[in-house]
């Protein structure tokens, strides 16, 4: 089953994406894809359901973050062996963990802000977890019985603010529009073998990252049991769990993101992203005068 939420910004509905493609609206059913809706008992409830009966919505339908109500977006830096390579650096005995702002979440193709002064954003594309159930000491064997779905995260990163500036990665990590999240919430069963999945990310047509979740150094169920053990995970979490090779801060010469760049993102059975990076300033110049932003 694929989850949506649609709509403005800020006023999401909830929906789901039939057999066939088409975007359906669930809000007379549940009141958002978030907390008790992401339950097991809820999930089942919904599988039940004939999308046929349910509203149809235009394609070009803005989808926003496909889960809501999210109190923590915990991250997993250097998961993969590749990238671990790529970066230079050791591989770690343990998840390292740190924090993105849940302000910075935003829909899949809505456009990804510059923030002011920054000189080094970069992409990483990453596969996430949605909590659907409270998570407090879980052993792994039975860690993904709490996890909701999978969907795709852009882990955009401000590579100076994260490493040039002092203190944690959190500062370079938490921007708004830095967690482009979805564009649907994939439910466990209908995704492919979850240590095989492909992961793809182009920048203007230009394939940077070439990856797979086979490469991980821990696996889902392990990163949900080793998070419970230091923060209670609530239903609407997201746990992102590391990128690939291929970010621009690997590339020799470095490459980072300028305003007028187009990314496309996509895993195996999630979908597909799809983001035009704007200024700070060139935005908050199309709010003042009233233009559309997603």
């Amino acid at each position: 089953m694929k989850l949506i939420r649609h709509g403005a910004n800020g006023d999401e509905r909830p929906g789901l994406v039939d057999a066939g493609g088409t975007l359906r609206d669930l809000s007379g059913l549940v009141r958002d894809i978030a907390g008790p809706a992401l339950s097991r008992e809820s999930l089942d409830r919904l599988r039940r359901l004939d999308p046929e009966n349910l509203p149809a919505l235009p394609a070009d339908t803005r989808l926003g973050p496909c889960v809501g109500g999210t109190r923590h977006v915990v991250a997993v830096g250097l998961n993969y062996k590749d990238h671990a390579a790529e970066a230079g650096m050791a591989i770690p005995s343990e998840p390292i963990l740190f924090g993105k702002a849940p302000s910075c979440l935003c829909g899949a193709n809505d456009p990804l802000i510059l923030p002011k002064g920054s000189a080094k954003t970069d992409w990483e594309i990453e596969l996430a977890m949605v909590i659907g159930a409270r998570a407090s000491y879980v052993h792994a064997n039975e860690a993904l019985d709490y996890v909701a779905g999978l969907c795709i995260m852009n882990d955009v990163s401000e590579r100076e603010w994260q490493l040039e500036r002092g203190g944690t990665w959190s500062k370079g990590k938490g921007c708004p529009t830095f967690g482009p999240l979805g564009p649907w919430l994939v439910t466990l069963d209908e995704v492919p073998d979850l240590k095989a999945l492909g992961m793809r990310l182009d920048l203007n047509g230009e394939r940077m990252q070439t990856g797979s979740t086979a490469t991980m150094i821990f696996d889902l169920a392990q990163i949900v049991a080793y998070v419970s053990h230091f923060t209670m995970l609530e239903p609407g979490d997201v746990i992102t769990t590391g990128t690939p090779p291929g970010v621009g801060m690997g590339r020799k010469p470095q490459r980072f993101l300028k305003s007028g760049d187009e990314l496309v993102l996509a895993i195996d059975g999630l979908g597909e992203q799809r983001q035009t990076v704007i200024a700070f300033d060139d935005w908050t110049a199309k709010v003042a005068a009233g233009e559309p932003t997603n």
